[in-house]
């Protein structure tokens, strides 16, 4: 037993201190969000430059109005690949997170991404310490489903924040879906989101459960959560890192306020 507890002192703190403190480092190779430089894509690229938009292989870059949707972005970085100016790049901003479909739609000349906001009071006020969620794997190929399963891990431990995965849509105050939601699964997605009590949310979490990721179009798919549920929460990625849900969490709970502080009293 004392050897255990000196192996525990010898660890010492595991979690990280997000977001009181900075985000931790992320790997070099991390795809955050992507950016145009509206210099390098110059007046000529603008009118007949489709390379970007043409490698895109889900879709998600407008030629015409030079824009990309993240909500659709699958983060291969093929587009930055096929740009002749070398116009496109690929940050290391981790937060993605939006409230509204349209803020996940970015264009050229936007510097800035339109984060997920706080719930209203009311809502804040019910889920704000205490949020379970059922999770609803609909159709995912398992690598959102496991890059939010982390967060349950010591390294991140989202229940400090009062969030928690339950077993039963009874106990759950929401659903947090992935997969692009096949027609296999939808009677059973629509059946937990009528056995969760009201109010309740709903998170579209990966390109998948927002747009359809790479299966978009398909036959056997509907092309994201939205197409039967309201969406409360969209967190873009392919899958999205554990620390891209955790910040978009956060702001939805009102744990961290539009200038990336901890909100007071957190």
């Amino acid at each position: 037993m004392y050897k255990q507890i000196l192996a525990r002192i010898r660890q010492g703190h595991r979690t990280i201190r997000f977001p009181k403190a900075v985000a931790p480092a992320l790997p070099d190779r991390f795809r955050g969000r992507p950016c145009f430089d509206a210099r390098l894509c110059r007046a000529e690229c603008r009118a007949e430059c489709r390379a970007c938009s043409d490698a895109c292989p889900v879709g998600a870059i407008d030629p015409l109005n030079k824009s990309i949707d993240l909500g659709k972005c699958i983060f291969c970085t093929d587009c930055m690949r096929a740009c002749p100016g070398g116009a496109v790049a690929f940050s290391g901003d981790y937060r993605l997170a939006a409230r509204s479909r349209r803020d996940l739609v970015i264009t050229v000349d936007q510097e800035t991404l339109i984060l997920a906001q706080a719930l209203d009071r009311r809502m804040k006020g019910l889920f704000g310490r205490s949020l379970k969620l059922r999770q609803v794997s609909a159709g995912g190929c398992g690598a959102c489903e496991a890059d939010v399963s982390v967060l349950g891990t010591i390294g991140w431990d989202w229940g400090r924040f009062g969030i928690q995965f339950v077993a039963s849509p009874r106990h759950a105050d929401g659903i947090l879906v992935t997969g692009p939601v096949t027609k296999n699964m939808e009677l059973a997605l629509r059946k937990t989101w009528d056995a969760i009590p009201g109010p309740k949310i709903v998170i579209a979490s990966g390109s998948c459960a927002i747009a359809g990721g790479p299966y978009a179009g398909h036959d056997q798919v509907l092309d994201g959560v939205e197409s039967i549920l309201p969406v409360d929460l969209y967190i873009p990625g392919c899958p999205p890192h554990p620390l891209t849900t955790l910040d978009g969490l956060l702001r939805l709970l009102g744990k961290i306020g539009r200038n990336g502080r901890v909100s007071r009293g957190d």
